[in-house]
């Protein structure tokens, strides 16, 4: 039986603030992608990942939804602007939030799906 793991769950076990979204919580998550380059993001990332990053305007929701990510999380204490927040509400794709750094909060959801087997290395 393949294990399945939430943004709620991940945002639970490592302390995250749902800054929107939240009718998205329930998303499955199937890994991470960090990255603050939005071209980066959309050639890269995988559906139904969370991706972490310090971008808050508006085209971040545009990528998370072309390409169906599980959820945003924003770094270092940063906010949603207003219209992302709304567009997230709207999509139901939820923004979290860390006060933690990238290089730190990454390695905590690393670490957190690596234990859940969402990630296998």
């Amino acid at each position: 039986m393949e294990k399945k793991i939430t943004v709620a769950d991940v945002a639970a076990a490592l302390d995250l603030k749902v800054l929107s979204g939240e009718k998205g919580l329930d998303r499955m998550v199937t890994g991470g992608y960090v990255s603050d380059l939005l071209s980066d993001v959309m050639g890269h990332a995988d559906a139904g990942q969370l991706w972490m990053t310090l971008q808050t305007h508006k085209n971040v929701m545009a990528i998370a939804s072309l390409k169906d990510l599980a959820a945003i999380l924003l770094v270092n204490g940063n906010q949603p602007e207003e219209d992302t927040a709304r567009q997230s509400d709207l999509e139901g794709i939820p923004i979290l939030g860390s006060s933690l750094e990238a290089f730190e909060i990454t390695g905590k959801v690393y670490e957190h799906l690596k234990k859940n087997a969402i990630i296998q290395r």
